[in-house]
């Protein structure tokens, strides 16, 4: 074991776990948002496997999840419209924290495989990895705050 392997074991034992948990039980708005951290969480955890066990097919495993993970969500989003309208998420601060952890993530792989075409690939991965949670997060909590139009 190395350390990336030790912290994908850290990423999916707490966080996965606590996902599963909450998926499993309580309200529908605890469901959902259970839902969405799942994949931002699994995401993070694919990728610190890729590079533990040199593994770059897992990467595309990452991509793909980063891709189709909040699309789920927002499709749950729109199917839950009415039952979410009444008792909406409140996940702010869960949100915003699994977006540190896969910024970190990110960043720390891409210093590891310097400059290169695989470290594009792990920028375009955290950028639909964070973008997708956040928006999927807000369209769960019924969208984003309205500014005033000047």
């Amino acid at each position: 074991m190395n350390a990336w392997t030790v912290a994908a074991t850290a990423v999916f034992a707490g966080g996965v776990g606590a996902t599963v948990w909450g998926v499993a039980t309580g309200p529908l708005r605890r469901r959902v948002v259970a839902q969405n951290l799942s994949t931002a969480l699994a995401c993070p955890g694919l990728l610190l496997l890729s590079q533990g066990y040199d593994r770059p097919s897992y990467v595309d495993l990452a991509l793909i999840l980063a891709l189709l993970g909040p699309v789920s969500t927002l499709v749950f989003a729109r199917l839950l419209a009415e039952d979410l309208a009444k008792d909406p998420p409140r996940a702010r601060a869960l949100t915003y924290t699994t977006a540190g952890l896969g910024a970190v993530v990110v960043l720390a792989l891409c210093a590891a495989a310097g400059p290169s075409r695989a470290m594009v690939k792990l920028l375009v991965i955290g950028a639909l990895l964070i973008g997708g949670n956040v928006v999927a997060s807000r369209a769960l909590s019924g969208g984003f705050a309205r500014r005033g139009h000047g």
